[in-house]
């Protein structure tokens, strides 16, 4: 009689395996296509890219590896640190602009008014359009001449502003242009928002707090982690800004808005020098990776985790 049990647990044991063999081999059979696809359009131009960077390769030949000659060369390159410039100052223009414009439209259309919808639609339609066809739009705004922006100006006696003409105008010009998307991290506010309790405002009003003490008390710490996620996305973004240079300026007036993106761009598609532009990228990649890495250390005390027991 046991022996017989036995025998039924082993026949047992080896369906559960054989079944659990299966299921294994057909997991790793459905993500074959994803994971083949990861190794060659991105694990492998990342490893390839890193190699680049040691070599002088211009597509018709093959690379020469010269060692750390094009490292050497991104240090003393003018242009290189003009590029990196522009996009920091573009970065620290932008970031402040964009975090408190969609913060407050957040905040006006959390409110349960007629015809809020609309509004949220309205303000976050700009976000989810063509970034060629809003450039271009801009241009004509920008105009020195007939742009709408101009004639508002005119219209209440100032001087027209040359826009896109001038290394003075230029990168404010690309900042004020950046906060046309601005819809996109307003949606994320507002659902960091839908996410505050309605009691801490009811127990606050309790004891006598006014609009002002709620938003800075309640507020602003309850969506810290919302505000970090953006700040953090938006200098990934800032620091990746290539299409408005590229069709309205073209780095221009005298490399004033010639970004870090750009100046790679030019690098690889213009001048053909694959191996500097793999450096640029990777010089590109540490740097927003130092600049994330500080943000998450220096935040760890201001952001506060409902959940994290630490706090």
């Amino acid at each position: 009689m046991e022996f017989a049990k036995s025998r039924a647990s082993v026949r047992k044991r080896r369906r559960v395996g054989k079944v659990q063999r299966e299921e294994i081999r057909n997991f790793y059979l459905f993500i074959s296509p994803w994971f083949i696809g990861l190794l060659v359009f991105v694990a492998f131009p990342i490893v390839y890219s890193f190699y680049l960077s040691f070599t002088d390769y211009n597509v018709v030949n093959p690379p020469v590896f010269t060692g750390i000659a094009n490292y050497d060369r991104l240090l003393n390159d003018p242009i290189f640190w003009k590029s990196l410039a522009n996009t920091a100052i573009y970065t620290l223009l932008h970031i402040p602009l964009s975090l408190l414009i969609s913060l407050t439209l957040a905040l006006l259309i959390n409110r349960p008014i007629a015809g809020v919808s609309f509004f949220r639609a309205v303000y976050y339609l700009p976000s989810i359009l063509p970034i060629v066809s809003t450039s271009l739009m801009w241009v004509w705004i920008f105009n020195l001449k007939w742009g709408v922006l101009n004639a508002l100006i005119s219209a209440v006696g100032l001087e027209p502003v040359p826009w896109l003409g001038t290394e003075f105008w230029a990168k404010p010009a690309l900042v004020l242009m950046s906060l046309w998307w601005t819809g996109g991290n307003m949606i994320i506010y507002l659902a960091g928002l839908k996410d505050v309790p309605r009691e801490l405002y009811e127990a606050a009003e309790v004891d006598g707090a006014n609009a002002w003490t709620c938003f800075r008390r309640i507020t602003l710490p309850m969506i810290s982690p919302t505000i970090l996620f953006t700040v953090i996305t938006g200098i990934i973004g800032s620091f990746q800004v290539f299409a408005q240079a590229q069709l309205m300026t073209r780095g221009g007036p005298q490399d004033a808005t010639r970004f870090m993106v750009l100046y790679l761009y030019e690098n690889a598609f213009r001048f053909l020098r694959m191996g500097y532009a793999s450096t640029l990228a990777w010089a590109l990649f540490l740097i927003v990776l130092i600049l994330t890495v500080l943000v998450l250390k220096f935040s760890s005390r201001q952001v506060y985790y409902e959940f994290d027991e630490k706090k």
